[in-house]
C-alpha cells in the first residue's frame, strides 16, 4: 500500500498532467474509478492557476492575446507546479520560462515586461517602512557624504532590460496606447512602493548599478565608481535627489556623529 505522502504526490502529479491516469484508489459513490470526476478537478486547477497568471501578468496578456496567454500558462502550469500554498507566490519564474518559450521567441522583450509586473506585484505586497526626511542627510558633514551608507525602502525593485521593456509595459497596462517602438533602445526601471502605491520610473543611465551597489551595502561613493563605471556622463547629485524625491531612501548610517538638523520654531 502507498504511503500518505506517496498518494498525495501522485495525486498532484496527476492534476497538473493530462497523460497520467487517475490515481489508485480514487473511486466514485459506485466504488468505480472515476476519470471523468477527476479531469473536471483537474481542469478547475489548472483553470484557476492560469487565471492567477493572467491577473498577475495583464500587460504580457495584452501583448500576445488572451488565448496565445492562456495556452502559454496552460504550459507553465504543467511543468512547473505551485510549490506554496499562497496562489499569490504563484508565477515568479515566468520571465524566466518565457525565454525559453520558443513560441514567444518573435517578442524577445515579453520576458522583461514580465519581470516589470513581477516586481510590480513584489513592490506592492512588500513590507512598509518610513521614508528618510532629506534634512536627516542634509546634516551629515559633507566631507562624510561618500562614506555613508544608505537604507533602500524594502519594496525597491530594479528591472534591466536591452529592450524598452517600461515603454512597452506602460502602453500595454491600464488606459495605454500601444505605439511603435525602436527596441534597441534598452531601459532600466525603479519600482517601489514608498506610500500606497506603487511607482515605475525610468532610471538614468548608471542610476541601475548606482542603486544596486547601494542596496548590496556599499557607500556612496563606492556605489558612485561603480556607476560611472558604466555611464561616465553618470551624476551623483541628480541621481540621490532622485531617490529622495521618490521616498527611496529609509534610513541610513554615517561614518561619524551627524547633528540633527535644527527644526524652525514659529512660535
Amino acid at each position: 500500500m502507498l504511503r500518505l505522502a506517496e498518494r498525495q504526490r501522485d495525486f498532484a502529479e496527476a492534476l497538473l498532467d493530462p497523460a497520467r491516469p487517475v490515481p489508485p484508489g480514487l473511486v466514485g459513490p459506485d466504488g468505480e474509478p472515476c476519470p471523468k470526476r477527476f479531469a473536471v478537478y483537474r481542469n478547475n486547477v489548472t483553470v484557476a492557476l492560469v487565471d492567477a497568471l493572467a491577473d498577475s501578468y495583464p500587460a504580457v496578456q495584452r501583448l500576445v492575446g488572451d488565448d496565445f496567454f492562456r495556452a502559454m500558462a496552460g504550459v507553465f502550469v504543467r511543468s512547473e507546479p505551485p510549490r506554496s500554498p499562497v496562489l499569490l507566490a504563484y508565477g515568479g519564474s515566468l520571465a524566466d520560462f518565457i525565454e525559453r518559450f520558443e513560441p514567444a521567441a518573435a517578442l524577445p522583450y515579453l520576458a522583461d515586461v514580465a519581470r516589470i509586473e513581477r516586481a510590480w506585484l513584489e513592490a506592492y505586497h512588500a513590507a512598509e517602512a518610513e521614508t528618510l526626511d532629506p534634512s536627516d542627510l542634509a546634516a551629515v558633514p559633507y566631507e562624510q557624504l561618500g562614506e555613508v551608507l544608505l537604507d533602500l525602502h524594502p519594496s525597491l525593485r530594479i528591472v534591466r532590460s536591452p529592450f524598452p521593456a517600461l515603454t512597452i509595459w506602460r502602453m500595454n497596462v491600464a488606459d495605454g496606447v500601444p505605439e511603435p517602438v525602436e527596441l534597441e533602445a534598452g531601459e532600466d526601471t525603479l519600482i517601489l512602493r514608498p506610500a500606497g502605491d506603487v511607482e515605475v520610473r525610468f532610471l538614468p543611465a548608471g542610476g541601475a548599478e548606482f542603486v544596486t551597489a547601494l542596496a548590496g551595502g556599499r557607500s556612496v561613493s563606492a556605489s558612485f565608481e561603480q556607476a560611472v563605471a558604466a555611464a561616465p556622463e553618470f551624476d551623483l547629485t541628480a541621481n540621490l535627489v532622485g531617490l529622495i524625491a521618490a521616498s527611496a531612501i529609509v534610513g541610513f548610517t554615517a561614518p561619524g556623529p551627524v547633528t540633527p538638523a535644527k527644526e524652525s520654531n514659529d512660535d
